[in-house]
Parts: structure tokens; sequence; C-alpha cells
């Protein structure tokens, strides 16, 4: 396989009539009808018909006319085997799930194999549809709902908006932080933001702190950009404060919350 084979990107209108996607892809790039195949199984593969765009992963699909055929092949990204996730609970309409560090919650347009979006929907016996009512950042780890009906993600996304899902997060933090208890309401992007931090224990050794974190608003690395704004980044972060061997030190704790189907109180630690 020559260089430029390792990642491009393809883009292929269909001209005119009707053409097999795997017969189209394999006439306009290198790659074997086996790596296709695999490409379009792991979500490197779409289909854009008109304003809409969604993942193909059948290899005979047939395409007609007007519609445009998209790869995006990353043969790094498409050999991963993700870590296994631990499915903590199954609800049938949705599932609470343990993501592990440097899992992504959903793919890319490169693929989606590594993603939990995708394992949740192999995991069970006869694959389920799945749907994202929350979000983690990939090298954070924890606890993760997944919807796999649309009433269900209807319901669990509205009672996050409402805030009626209780959402706890145990951070380490750079430094030895000073104060036992601090609320950090500082607008990201323009947009409201409160974070709570509470103080639980110094390591000397590592000179870091641990923190109890809960949060009024979801920001994107809300958590991350509120902790470096203090002084305090989370241990590990990259982007924000210093890179470490261990990773970025973000657990996504605890969830409570009222079961939109059986009403019960459900609550989950980690």
């Amino acid at each position: 396989m020559s260089d430029h084979t390792v990642r491009f990107e393809l883009k292929i209108p269909v001209q005119q009539g009707s053409a097999n996607a795997i017969d189209l892809l394999a006439e306009s790039c290198e790659l074997s009808r086996q790596q296709i195949k695999q490409a379009m199984s792991k979500g490197a593969v779409w289909l854009q018909k008109g304003k809409r765009t969604q993942r193909l992963r059948r290899a005979t699909k047939t395409l007609n006319s007007g519609e445009v055929l998209r790869l995006y092949y990353d043969k790094r990204l498409l050999d991963q085997i993700p870590e296994a996730p631990e499915l903590l609970q199954d609800f049938g309409s949705y599932s609470v799930w343990f993501k592990p560090p440097g899992m992504l919650a959903q793919g890319t347009e490169w693929g989606d194999h590594c993603s939990l979006l995708r394992v949740s929907e192999l995991a069970f016996d006869k694959p389920r549809q799945s749907f994202l009512v929350q979000r983690l950042d990939r090298e954070a780890f924890g606890l993760m709902i997944i919807a796999h009906q649309q009433k269900a993600a209807a319901q669990l996304s509205t009672l996050f908006q409402q805030r009626k899902i209780e959402k706890h997060y145990e951070i380490e933090v750079d430094g030895d932080v000073q104060w036992q208890k601090l609320t950090v309401n500082s607008p990201l992007d323009g947009k409201h933001a409160v974070s709570h931090f509470a103080k639980r224990t110094y390591d000397a050794d590592k000179n870091r702190t641990t923190l109890d974190v809960s949060i009024e608003t979801g920001r994107m690395h809300q958590i991350r950009r509120h902790c470096a704004s203090i002084g305090h980044p989370v241990s590990g972060d990259s982007r924000y404060g210093r890179k470490s061997q261990d990773g970025l030190q973000l657990k996504a704790s605890s969830l409570q919350f009222d079961c939109p189907i059986t009403h019960k109180k459900q609550i989950f630690s980690c």
C-alpha cells in the first residue's frame, strides 16, 4: 500500500444511473475490497442525500444519481481495538455504562468502532439503536447513560436539561488547594457557567488535591477550564494544564435520577 493510502479523504459524486457502493469505492481508490468493507463496518464511509448525511455500512447498497459517497480512511485509527467499557445495568430502553479513559463518547467522520455509542449498539444479543444523551470528554472516564429508544432518549435528555439527573465528578488537581469549598461562576465562550468544588484530601507525595465537583451548566470542558482559571488545573490535562503519564484525572463518579420508565430512584457510583 502506498503512503498516501494510510490516511486520506475521498468524495465521489454519483454521476448517473445507479451504482453499487463498494464497486464505486473500489474503482476510485487503491484499497482492497476487504479494506473498504472494514472501513464501512467501522463507520468511516458516509452517504449524502441532499442535506442529509449518514454512515453507510452496507457494501452492496445501491446508490442513485445526485447522491455523494464519502470515505474517511485512517488505517491507524481503523486498526485500533477499543478498551471494553463496562455495562453496569441494562434497563432495555436505556443502559448505564462505565466509560474507560481514551474512549470516545461518539464517533467522528473517521469512524465510530472505538466509541461507546457504537460499542453499546453491538453489546447485546440483538443489536440496538443507541442515542447519546450526555457527553464526557475522551480523556475522562466514568458513568454514562446511553438511550436505546427515541422516546427514552427524549425523556432522559429532558431530565438532563432540567437538572433532574444529579451528576457528580471526582477530580485530582495540581497543587495544595487552600480552601474547603469554592463556587466558580465564570462565563465560558460567552455563556453562563457555574461549577462547585469541595476539597477532600491532599496527597503531598503527588502534590495533588482530590476534589468533589458538581456543575450547574454543561459547557465544553467546563470543569477543566474552570480549574485552570483558578490556578489548579486538573492533573494530567494536556490542554489546560500539564500532561502526565497517568492521564487526565477526571471521573464522572455518580449519577442519581428517577427512572423515566419505572419512576424508581436509581443511584450509581464508581
